[in-house]
């Protein structure tokens, strides 16, 4: 009969703990200001996570954005800490400036909630060094979330190169950009801290170069760069007089070089990547469009593989890592170690605009 009971019981432990593990993700966000929220919004009734709690100190953006109408009021915050103490959370989304994203984890650590960012991970080395510290010494996770990185063509491509398909890298080249936030629409509230020098940490070279710098340092392995060298342009000092509006970021490695062009400045939106081998070529030309040359033979354009989940979709992943289920691997697109560097780059390249000379990062 003992023998029974102590099954029983342990079987009732595993259904709690499979429950537990099945339950919809206790998410929270801090900020509403980023135009990038609406990714929460697509897939809020999804049901692989739950909204606990909301937090903008602005009463003017707390009532008025696209959670508002979707959401109970009494969910809604002034203050971060608060909401993180009433409601709960396992992880926090943060969707305010850049500049915010290091008191975000200050919030959090201390409480054992992880967080997720909006690219980039921080303004500066010693906001990044310090959400680092944080995430060490309290054990959280700290995700970085890039469009780029749910790519199927992004994804292929880093498989073709661990297969050794083009061979030894020799040089990358990444653009990103659109014709400018404002002329595609962005709202006053994303606008008003995208074109603040201190709350972005910059213009197209820190909203549209992270992405490069994401791509590079998760293709090479992590690899410190020799020298960072970037000129940085302002085209329409009319439109954005604080910040740059166009940037070209050289990145110097012993092998591989990589160059980084992003812009507020194109006639159209892109988001593309050509990598170029001892043995081949990978053109990176949409989300889900490719073309490779390898070993003289050309591929013409084809689709990716899809993703696996929860491989395919931010929120899938980051509940994933958060309950457990996946490790993610060293210097991964979401990981600390990349965005890390990615900002050590970004850092290095407003220097060496300054100096007009490379500079270490």
């Amino acid at each position: 009969m003992k023998r029974i009971f102590s099954i029983f019981i342990a079987l009732v432990v595993c259904m709690l703990s499979a429950s537990a593990d099945d339950a919809p993700l206790r998410l929270a966000v801090a900020g509403v200001t980023h135009g990038h929220l609406g990714e929460v919004v697509r897939r809020m009734n999804r049901g692989d996570f739950q909204i606990v709690g909301v937090a903008e100190p602005r009463e003017q953006y707390r009532t008025h954005n696209d959670l508002t109408n979707r959401l109970p009021a009494r969910l809604f915050y002034a203050d971060l800490a608060k909401m993180l103490d009433e409601t709960h959370p396992e992880v926090v989304v943060a969707y305010g400036s850049i500049y915010d994203h290091l008191a975000v984890v200050e919030a959090c650590a201390p409480r054992g909630i992880h967080v997720m960012v909006e690219k980039p991970l921080a303004v500066s080395n010693k906001d990044a060094n310090r959400i680092a510290k944080l995430a060490e010494k309290y054990g959280i996770k700290v995700l970085t979330n890039y469009e780029t990185t749910w790519y199927t063509t992004n994804q292929h491509a880093r498989r073709l190169i661990d297969d050794g398909q083009i061979g030894n890298l020799l040089r990358i080249n990444i653009y990103d950009g659109h014709e400018g936030p404002k002329e595609i629409g962005c709202s006053p509230m994303f606008l008003e801290w995208l074109t603040d020098p201190k709350l972005n940490g910059g213009g197209a070279v820190v909203d549209f170069g992270c992405y490069g710098a994401n791509l590079a340092t998760w293709l090479l392995g992590g690899q410190t760069p020799l020298s960072v060298y970037a000129v940085l342009k302002q085209h329409k000092p009319e439109v954005y007089p604080r910040v740059d509006d166009d940037a070209t970021i050289v990145v110097e490695y012993p092998s591989c070089t990589v160059q980084i062009m992003a812009s507020w400045c194109w006639p159209k939106s892109r988001k593309d990547m050509y990598v170029y081998g001892s043995k081949g070529s990978i053109f990176q030309l949409t989300p889900t469009r490719m073309e490779t040359r390898i070993n003289g033979r050309d591929s013409g354009t084809f689709d990716a593989p899809g993703l696996e989940p929860p491989y395919n979709d931010s929120f899938r992943f980051l509940r994933a890592v958060v309950r457990g289920e996946i490790t993610l691997p060293p210097y991964d697109l979401s990981s600390l170690e990349n965005n890390l560097m990615v900002v050590r780059i970004l850092d290095a390249a407003r220097r060496s605009a300054q100096s007009g000379r490379p500079v270490k990062p």
